[in-house]
């Protein structure tokens, strides 16, 4: 691009994707340019008719605290600052380059929203399945199917992070402890339906070596009609006392506490297993069992294999090993990694290079920021921190003269209505969001929402609530 340099006077700024990551970088971008004396218009685009990203459909239904988070992003969203507009996907409604034509800067936070793959034998037969498309199912995402199958007794998840217990803990749970939630009414019956009896979650590591959250593991003990168990041969390294550090210590004693802890009787059961590495999922036609190598602690925070092997009988999988980004057309793209190439949020041209002496040339105007810029790790409170290095970089290219004034001048959305997308705003939002919680005040079980999955119905509600001419 040649065109004139811009500044932080009357600055435009798009940012893809809605989530945390998203909200976090417009809101900071926002107060970084009025301290500095500037003004900035920030349109933030989701491909999806409603914002929050992972907040709304990659959050279990049962996490009333976590999903808290909505109302600091709905405030964010709410000061004017910010300009939503949903269901526009970038890549099929707008190219890349065309908003590169009207904004100063783009900032891609996409996330990840795929699941990492798991490459063993026999993954990809009938009955197995990754968490991602789970958890979009018992989350109402719209482009998911409406139903799921829940018809076997025995499941395994694998995988020692937050979203294996998310996995396994909406498995087990009986469906009348999820009726107070938002959960989706197509979601509850097929969960009412439900076949599971015992539900196994593996993991490579020791219990010294989970990554869980405190919150996480004590709400799995929590769940009624559920028993967990343990077993004695896999924390024989497990001892709270030598805990790296206070989480961790919280999280051995818990754990630590289930291997007395007297069974119930319970209709269902949540089985923890550590020091399972997966080698083969078995099966002919569909998923009959895993077979796991048994692996020991090498000392340094890794395991090896004993040779050991063993089978255990279930008849579905869910690996739950991660998360994988996904690629946002026209701008680079790092196949092995999953993330857009960047330095320090400065997107490169050069999906091997780790900093800018390895060989990256920025890309001008073009950022990145949350999981799409360093991966899938890290808790939502990271993004924020994330975002502020990247926006801090905006700023400083902005004011060094370094950024492209927009080439062209006309309203993004003029384009949009010219294509007939139809595009939803944050009043649409408003609509949408007041129409699910009246839904929930009139359910036969109260609750706080119930959310509207099907796409059409979202749009249509959010448009006619904010006035869109069609």
């Amino acid at each position: 691009m040649t065109h004139t340099p811009s500044s932080l006077a009357n600055l435009r700024v798009a940012i893809i994707g809605a989530g945390p990551a998203g909200i976090y970088a417009g809101n900071i971008l926002s107060g970084s340019v009025a301290e500095a004396g500037g003004s900035v218009a920030i349109d933030l685009f989701e491909s999806l008719p409603a914002p929050y990203g992972l907040i709304r459909y990659g959050v279990a239904p049962d996490h009333p605290r976590i999903k808290g988070i909505v109302t600091s992003l709905h405030e964010m969203l709410d000061a004017g600052s910010i300009r939503f507009i949903g269901n526009v996907e970038v890549g099929r409604d707008i190219a890349l380059d065309e908003l590169r034509e009207r904004y100063d800067a783009v900032i891609i936070a996409t996330g990840a929203i795929r699941d990492a793959v798991l490459d063993i034998p026999g993954i990809d037969l009938p009955g197995s399945y990754g968490a991602a498309d789970f958890v979009a199912w018992f989350d109402g995402h719209p482009d998911v199917p409406r139903e799921w199958p829940l018809d076997a007794p025995e499941v395994a998840v694998i995988g020692n992070g937050n979203v294996a217990l998310d996995v396994a803990r909406m498995l087990a749970k009986h469906p009348e402890d999820l009726r107070s939630t938002e959960i989706a009414d197509n979601v509850l019956g097929g969960l009412e339906a439900s076949s599971v009896t015992d539900v196994h979650v593996f993991g490579r590591r020791g219990p010294a070596d989970i990554k869980f959250t405190p919150i996480e593991l004590r709400e799995l003990g929590e769940v009624p009609n559920v028993d967990i168990i343990v077993h004695d041969e896999d924390f024989g390294d497990a001892d709270p006392a030598d805990a790296k550090n206070n989480q961790l210590k919280v999280m051995l004693r818990v754990m630590n506490s289930w291997r007395t802890r007297e069974r119930t009787g319970a209709s269902r059961r949540l089985h923890l297993h550590f020091y399972h590495s997966p080698v083969e999922v078995i099966g002919a036609d569909r998923v009959e069992g895993v077979r796991f190598e048994r692996t020991a602690p090498t000392g340094d925070g890794s395991v090896i294999g004993t040779g050991e092997y063993r089978e255990i009988a279930v008849q579905q999988v869910y690996r739950a090993v991660g998360y994988f980004g996904t690629p946002v057309l026209g701008a680079p793209f790092d196949e092995v990694r999953g993330v857009v190439p960047n330095v320090e949020g400065r997107v490169t041209d050069t999906a091997s290079a780790a900093t800018a002496e390895d060989g990256g040339t920025a890309l001008q105007g073009l950022y990145a920021t949350g999981w799409i810029k360093r991966g899938p790790v890290g808790l939502i409170g990271h993004t924020k921190s994330d975002a502020m290095e990247t926006i801090a970089h905006l700023v400083s290219d902005a004011q060094s003269g370094l950024l492209a004034a927009p080439a062209v001048a006309d309203d993004v959305l003029d384009l949009l209505g010219e294509r007939d997308v139809a595009y939803t705003t944050w009043d649409g939002w408003r609509a949408l969001d007041a129409h699910e919680r009246e839904l929930g005040a009139t359910h036969r079980h109260t609750r706080e929402r119930v959310k509207v999955v099907p796409r059409d119905e979202q749009v249509a509600i959010s448009r006619s609530g904010a006035l869109i001419e069609s």
